[in-house]
C-alpha cells in the first residue's frame, strides 16, 4: 500500500480541500440534531410558530450547505481516485515495457493484464471510499460522541454497548472474509488465463474436437471464482440486516431508558431525540469504517500485486557510463567470445562456450535441432537476456557497455512468432521507423515479397490490420514482419526462423532479393531448412547448446556429421553430391 500513498501525495492539495469540505459536512450533520432539539423544546412544546420557522430555516440552510460540501467531496474523491489510478496504470505499463524476457517468465501475460486493469480498478474504488468515508467517519464519530455526552451522560452506556456489538461483528466478518478476498484475485488471474488460451487457441480446440474439455476447464475456473465471490457476497449481505438490527436496538434502548429520564425530568424530550440522532451518527461512523475494513483487504491484495510489478528489479539495465554507438564508425560486425548462458532459475547452461564472428556484409546462418539454443543465441545479441560468461561484441563493443536503446536502434529483428499490431499495413511497416519515406517502404515490400499481395488489396498500404494480424495469412504476416525490419533500415538484421511460413519459391526469391538489394549489412538467419541457409557465407551448427560445426554448406557436409544428418533429411542424394563437389 506504500506505493499507493506515494501516488496520492501528488494530489495533496485536492485531498486537503476534500478533508476541509468533509469537516464542513460533518459539522452540518452534527448541527441538525441540536436544531431539531430546539424545535421540539422551544417550538413544539412551547407552542411558538415563529421559533419553529426560525429553526426550520436554519435546518434548511445547514442541509443545503452540507449537501454542497458532500457534492464537492464526491467530485474531489473521484478526481483523486481517477488521477491516481491513471498514474499507477501508466507507471505499471511503462515498467512492463522495460521487462526483459526474464521478467516476463516470472509473470504470466494473464496476470499482468489483471494487474493493469482489475487490480488498479480495485485500488481506484478504495480511494473513492477512502476519501469519502475514512476521513469523514472519525470527524462524525468524535463530534457525535462529544455532542451525545454533552446532552446526556446517563444514556452514554447505550452507545458503548451498540459500538461493542458492532465491533465484534465486524471482527468476525474480517476474520472469515479476508482469506477469501486474498484468494479472489488469484482466481481472477486463473479465469483470465483460461479465457485467453481458449480464445487464442480456438482453431486448435475445434481441430482436436476438445470443446467439452475446454468447457470443463473454463467451468472449473469460473465456478471456483464464483464460489469465492458468493461466499464473500453472502457475508456482505449479512452486514446490512445485522447493522440495522443493532441500530434499531440502540434506538429502542434509548427510547426505553430515555423515556424514564424524561419522566423524571432529568432530560427533556428534545434532548432525548437529539441523543438518538447522535447515537445513529456515531454508529454510522463505525459502520462506514467497517465497510472500509471490508474493502481494504481486497484492495490491499491488489495494491500488493501492483507493487510487485513496480518493484520487480530489471535484469537488463543500462550500465553506469554506458555510451551510444558512433553511427559514423558502426561496422555491424558481431562476435561471440566464449559465451555461456543459463536461463534465470534454470538448472544448467543452455549455451556452452560459443565463439564465432559474423562479419559485416555477410550472411551468418544458425541451424540445429529443435531446442539446441538457436533463438536463445540471437536473443543475446539484442539483449533480451544477458550472458553469464563470455562477451557478445557488436561493432567492437560489449553489448553491456552500450545503451540498450542505441544497440536496438542498429538492429532490425524479425521474431520467431510474427506479431502485427492493429492499424494499417503502412503503420505496421513504419513501426520501427516513423520517418520512413514511400521509397523505403516500397523497397522493403518488394524485397520481402509482400508487394504483390499488398497491391492486391483494395486499400493497398492503407489496408486495415486486425489485432495480431488475424485477417492476413501466416505467410503474409511473416512477409510483413520481414518488411517492417527492412523499413527500419538498420545495419544488422536478425531473422529468427522467419521464413518457415513461406513456400520454397518465395523463400528463394526473398533471399536472392536480400543479397542483391541490401548489400553491406550484417545478416543473421536462424532456420530449420537447409535450403534457406545453404548459400550463407558462414553456417553455425548448434547441437545441445554447443557449436558442432562452423563453415560453408560444402565444408559442413564433409566435416560435420550433425549438419550432414540435417541436410540428408531434406535434400536428395543428387543435391548432396552436387553440393559436396
Amino acid at each position: 500500500m506504500k506505493k499507493v500513498f506515494y501516488y496520492i501525495k501528488r494530489y495533496y492539495v485536492m485531498l486537503l480541500m476534500a478533508i476541509a469540505l468533509l469537516f464542513v459536512q460533518a459539522m452540518c450533520d452534527l448541527a441538525l440534531p441540536d436544531c431539531m432539539s430546539d424545535i421540539v423544546n422551544d417550538g413544539v412544546l412551547g407552542g411558538s410558530i415563529p421559533l419553529i420557522m426560525k429553526y426550520g430555516a436554519q435546518m434548511v440552510g445547514i442541509t443545503l450547505l452540507g449537501t454542497a460540501a458532500s457534492v464537492m467531496v464526491g467530485f474531489f474523491a473521484a478526481k483523486i481516485a481517477a488521477n491516481t489510478s491513471r498514474d499507477i496504470r501508466s507507471d505499471v505499463f511503462k515498467k512492463i515495457e522495460l521487462f526483459s524476457n526474464a521478467e516476463f517468465d516470472k509473470f504470466s501475460t494473464a496476470s499482468l493484464i489483471t494487474r493493469t486493469t482489475n487490480d488498479i480498478t480495485q485500488i481506484q474504488m478504495l480511494l473513492i471510499m477512502l476519501v469519502r468515508m475514512v476521513f469523514y467517519a472519525p470527524i462524525l464519530g468524535v463530534g457525535g460522541t462529544i455532542k451525545a455526552l454533552d446532552n446526556s451522560k446517563e444514556l452514554s452506556w447505550v452507545i458503548v454497548a451498540g459500538i461493542l456489538a458492532l465491533v465484534c461483528f465486524i471482527l468476525f466478518i474480517l476474520l472469515v472474509a479476508m482469506p477469501k478476498m486474498k484468494l479472489m484475485q488469484k482466481l481472477v488471474d486463473r479465469l483470465n488465463l483460461v479465457s485467453r488460451e481458449n480464445i487464442e487457441g480456438m482453431l486448435v480446440t475445434r481441430a482436436f474436437n476438445s470443446q467439452q474439455f475446454e468447457y470443463k476447464r473454463f467451468d472449473k475456473a469460473n465456478s471456483d471464482l464464483t464460489g469465492v465471490q458468493l461466499f464473500v457476497n453472502r457475508l456482505m449481505v449479512m452486514m446490512q440486516p445485522i447493522m440495522m438490527v443493532i441500530m434499531n436496538l440502540v434506538n429502542v434502548m434509548i427510547i426505553w431508558f430515555g423515556s424514564k429520564l424524561v419522566s423524571s425530568y432529568k432530560i427533556d424530550l428534545g434532548t432525548m431525540m437529539a441523543f438518538m440522532q447522535y447515537a445513529m451518527q456515531i454508529i454510522m461512523s463505525f459502520l462506514m469504517l467497517s465497510m472500509m475494513f471490508i474493502l481494504i483487504p481486497r484492495a490491499a491484495v491488489s495494491a500488493q500485486r501492483v507493487q510487485e510489478v513496480l518493484e520487480t528489479p530489471l535484469s537488463i539495465l543500462n550500465k553506469r557510463g554506458a555510451a551510444d554507438f558512433d553511427d559514423d564508425n558502426f561496422s555491424g560486425e558481431i562476435e561471440f567470445r566464449n559465451v555461456s548462458f543459463a536461463y534465470p532459475g534454470g538448472d544448467g547452461y543452455v549455451l556452452h562456450d560459443i565463439s564465432f564472428t559474423a562479419k559485416a556484409g555477410e550472411t551468418t546462418a544458425i541451424i540445429g535441432a529443435t531446442g539446441s539454443g538457436k533463438s536463445t543465441l540471437v536473443n543475446l545479441i539484442i539483449r533480451f537476456y544477458d550472458v553469464q560468461k563470455g562477451e557478445v561484441i557488436v561493432s567492437g563493443k560489449n553489448v553491456k557497455d552500450v545503451r540498450i536503446g542505441s544497440l536496438r536502434r542498429h538492429i532490425g529483428f524479425v521474431p520467431q512468432k510474427s506479431i502485427l499490431f492493429s492499424g494499417t499495413i503502412k503503420s505496421n511497416l513504419q513501426y520501427g521507423n516513423n520517418n520512413a519515406d514511400e521509397e523505403l517502404i516500397l523497397k522493403a515490400a518488394r524485397v520481402s515479397q509482400a508487394k504483390e499481395f499488398i497491391d492486391g488489396k483494395p486499400e493497398h498500404y492503407d489496408f486495415p490490420i486486425a489485432q495480431g494480424g488475424s485477417n492476413v495469412s501466416g505467410g503474409q504476416k511473416q512477409r510483413l514482419a520481414i518488411a517492417r525490419a527492412l523499413v527500419k533500415d538498420a545495419p544488422i538484421c536478425i531473422f529468427d526462423d522467419s521464413f518457415s511460413a513461406l513456400d520454397m519459391k518465395t523463400d528463394r526469391i526473398l533471399r536472392q532479393a536480400l543479397n542483391d538489394e541490401l548489400k553491406g549489412g550484417t545478416f543473421i538467419i536462424v532456420a530449420q531448412r537447409v535450403g534457406t541457409i545453404m548459400n550463407a557465407e558462414q553456417i553455425i551448427v548448434l547441437d545441445n547448446g554447443r557449436i558442432a560445426g562452423k563453415g560453408t554448406h560444402k565444408e559442413l557436409l564433409k566435416t560435420c556429421p550433425e549438419y550432414y544428418q540435417i541436410a540428408s533429411s531434406q535434400l536428395s542424394e543428387e543435391e548432396l553430391q552436387n553440393a559436396g563437389t
